[in-house]
C-alpha cells in the first residue's frame, strides 16, 4: 500500500526473512515493537539479548517484536537472510520474526519505515540515526513512540505495559 493511503501500521505488506508476503494486518489486536536490527553494531548483544526477555515475558499477553535487518549504518548487517536468522536464533534464541532486509532511509527505504518516520518524527529529523531504533505501536496499529538507538528495550517496559493493559 502507498505509504500516503495508509492509516496504520496495519496497512502494510513486508516480505519475511524468506521472501514471503507479510500483511502487517494479522497483528491487529497485538501491541508492535519495530526495530531495525545490525548483527556486528556496539549495540547488537544489549538490544538483542533485552528485546528476547521482553519477548518472552509478554509475548503471551499480546507482544510481538518486527525485527527489519538493515546495512545502512556502517555496513554492521552485510550478511543474507540466512545468515542473519543464523545468527539471531544460535546466539541470542531469539523467538521473535526477523524479516527482509531493507532500507530504512532515503528513496529506497521500505514503505513502513517511510510511515512509521512520518508518524513519529526523531530529536533530530524524521531520519532513522542508527540501528536499533524502535518504534512502539498499539494494537490498533498507531504509531505511540520512537526510542532511541541507545535507549535500553527494557526501560520502555512501562510505556509497553500500559498499551498491553489497554
Amino acid at each position: 500500500m502507498a505509504t500516503s493511503s495508509a492509516k496504520s501500521v496495519h496497512d502494510f505488506t513486508v516480505k519475511d526473512a524468506k521472501g514471503n508476503d507479510i500483511n502487517l494486518g494479522d497483528y491487529k489486536g497485538k501491541v508492535l515493537i519495530i526495530v531495525n536490527v545490525a548483527s556486528q553494531c556496539g549495540l547488537t548483544n544489549s538490544n538483542y539479548t533485552e528485546l528476547s526477555q521482553l519477548y518472552e515475558k509478554y509475548k503471551q499477553k499480546g507482544l510481538e517484536i518486527l525485527a527489519f535487518p538493515c546495512n545502512q549504518f556502517g555496513a554492521q548487517e552485510p550478511g543474507s537472510n540466512e545468515q542473519i536468522q543464523e545468527f539471531v536464533c544460535t546466539r541470542f534464541k531469539a523467538e521473535f520474526p526477523v524479516f527482509d532486509k531493507v532500507d530504512v532511509n532515503g528513496d529506497k527505504a521500505a514503505p513502513l519505515y517511510k510511515y512509521l518516520k512520518s508518524s513519529k518524527g526523531g530529536p533530530f529529523g524524521d531520519g532513522i540515526k542508527w540501528n536499533f531504533s524502535k518504534f512502539l505501536v498499539d494494537k490498533e496499529g498507531n504509531v505511540v513512540d520512537r526510542y532511541a538507538p541507545t535507549t535500553s528495550p527494557l526501560s520502555i517496559e512501562k510505556d509497553l505495559l500500559k498499551l498491553l493493559d489497554a
